[in-house]
C-alpha cells in the first residue's frame, strides 16, 4: 500500500520535513498509478504527516512551535487520563509498561537510537492504553507519527533519545508501585522538558532553512 511505504519512509527519516512529494515521480517509484498516489497523499495529510498546497503541492510537514504546542497539550491529556486509569489496570497492562521501559534501555544500550525512540513511544501509547479506549489509542498513534517528524530534525538523535529512558523506567516504576501522584508529577517534568527540546530543534531548524 502506497501510504504504509510512504509513511515508513517519512517516519524513518527518508522524506524529510519539507520534502516536495510530487505524483508523477512517486508513481514510477512505487508502480501504481497517480491517482493511487494522491489518494495515499490525501490520506497522509489526515495523519498531520503532509502538507498540501495549491500552489506547492505535497511536501513532507514541517512542524512549527505551534504544533509541537498543540501535540504536548493532547499528549498531557491523554497521558494523564492513563495514569488515573491505572488504579483499574489489568496485571497484562501493566506487564505492558514494564516491558516497553525494559525495552527502551536495552535498545540504547545497543545504540540504536532510531529504535530507542520508538521503544519510548511504545512506553507512553501503553500509558495511554490504560484507559481502556480505542478511539484514544488511535489518536495518539497519529500524535506518536508526528513526534517522529521532530525527531528527524533533532541535530544529535542520538543525545535527545538517550535522555528519556531512564526517565520512562521511573515512571513505569511508579506506576507498578501504585504510586498514580508521583508518577504523573515526574511525567509532568519530563513532558515540559521533552516538549522545550523539541520546541529548541524546531526553531534551529526554521533559522537553518534557506
Amino acid at each position: 500500500m502506497v501510504r504504509t511505504r510512504l509513511r515508513d519512509q517519512i517516519l524513518r527519516g527518508e522524506l524529510p520535513p519539507g520534502t516536495r512529494l510530487r505524483d508523477r515521480v512517486l508513481s514510477a517509484e512505487h508502480e501504481v498509478s497517480r491517482n493511487s498516489v494522491r489518494e495515499a497523499l490525501r490520506l497522509l495529510v489526515s495523519d498531520g504527516l503532509v502538507t498540501l498546497t495549491v500552489n506547492s503541492g505535497a511536501a513532507v510537514r514541517v512542524l512549527t512551535t505551534e504544533d509541537v504546542a498543540d501535540i504536548y497539550a493532547a499528549r498531557r491529556l491523554l497521558e494523564f487520563g492513563g495514569i488515573r486509569a491505572s488504579s483499574r489496570a489489568s496485571d497484562a497492562e501493566l506487564a505492558e509498561i514494564d516491558v516497553a521501559a525494559d525495552t527502551g534501555i536495552r535498545q540504547r544500550a545497543q545504540k540504536r537510537w532510531q529504535q530507542t525512540g520508538t521503544a519510548s513511544l511504545e512506553f507512553h501509547a501503553a500509558v495511554v492504553a490504560l484507559a481502556g479506549s480505542e478511539r484514544v489509542n488511535h489518536f495518539f498513534a497519529a500524535l506518536a507519527a508526528q513526534l517522529r517528524l521532530a525527531f528527524a530534525i533533532m541535530p544529535d538523535e542520538a543525545e535527545f533519545q538517550a535522555l528519556w529512558v531512564d526517565r520512562d523506567r521511573v515512571i513505569a516504576d511508579l506506576l507498578l508501585a501504585g504510586r498514580r501522584d508521583a508518577a504523573e508529577a515526574e511525567l509532568m517534568a519530563y513532558l515540559a522538558d521533552s516538549e522545550a527540546a523539541i520546541v529548541d530543534a524546531v526553531r534551529g531548524a526554521a533559522i537553518a532553512r534557506p
